[in-house]
């Protein structure tokens, strides 16, 4: 396993940049354990039925990545690491870039990318689970955006056609941004968690929260074959605002690749 060391970058965040090769690492964010409130409150503008019923979920600490998986982070591990199952296509984006996020991939592959990080490093790279990345993205907050409760093109990358709860009107890049373009975190440390591409998540699509079978230790919720469909996470530079809330969900088959469609992994590293 190669070395861990966890720098602090301010009095709340916790990080390891897990160096690909020179000049280039991947920033891995402590997300600090806690429970929070999954899904949106009945009252909460342009909601859907399937982000309900809220209920209380306790995650464990765990990393995850700063941004999204970029081009040139992906381009690493697909032509420099060993495959694991699949191959990976080393430029697959529409949008190039290579501090833009990488696009055009399929859960399938995300899952390859983390198989292969965990091979090289001995950490156990992985996708997030679906209540992870919400956890992740609120950052404590209840409002439907971590930065409160209307968004503008100023702070994320989304259809600016549209708007949401009375908020502006905005530009429509119709194109991804370079991560981190904003300059804005939520409270965990962690951006672009709104807008730009959408990202996989380990998790089986369910059309609402059962009671009685939805986990409620943070784990991802996982009993279909394998070729059912994936959740999706965080809207995207395709989408209108409402698709960037913090409670949004959606779902592809895990073989689907899109322009809009990205990847940010997670980790249970320990901190020593």
């Amino acid at each position: 396993m190669a070395e861990l060391v966890i720098r602090k970058e301010s009095r709340t965040a916790y990080y390891f940049p897990e160096q690909l090769r020179d000049g280039l690492n991947l920033d891995m964010i402590e997300v600090p354990g806690g429970t929070f409130v999954m899904g949106s409150p009945e009252n909460e503008p342009e909601r859907e039925s399937d982000e309900g019923p809220q209920h209380e979920v306790k995650v464990p600490p765990f990393f995850l990545g700063r941004y999204p998986v970029t081009q040139a982070q992906w381009q690493f591990v697909a032509t420099e690491l060993p495959q694991v199952k699949i191959e990976l296509d080393p430029d697959p984006s529409e949008f190039k870039g290579s501090d833009r996020p990488v696009e055009q991939v399929t859960w399938y592959e995300a899952v390859e990318f983390c198989d292969r990080l965990a091979a090289r490093t001995g950490r156990p790279y992985r996708l997030p689970s679906e209540a992870e990345w919400e956890y992740a993205c609120r950052a404590r907050t209840k409002t439907p955006f971590y930065f409160g409760k209307t968004i503008s093109t100023e702070l994320a990358n989304y259809d600016g056609n549209y708007t949401y709860h009375n908020g502006p009107e905005g530009e429509y890049r119709q194109e991804t941004t370079p991560v981190g373009h904003f300059g804005i975190a939520n409270g965990f440390g962690l951006s672009d968690m709104h807008g730009n591409v959408y990202e996989w998540c380990q998790d089986h699509w369910h059309d609402r929260y059962e009671e009685g079978v939805v986990p409620l230790d943070g784990s991802a919720w996982e009993d279909r074959g394998e070729g059912a469909e994936r959740i999706i996470r965080g809207g995207s530079w395709l989408d209108d605002p409402r698709g960037c809330r913090s409670a949004y969900r959606f779902y592809f088959n895990p073989g689907v690749r899109d322009s809009d469609l990205g990847l940010r992994v997670a980790c249970a590293a320990p901190r020593t």
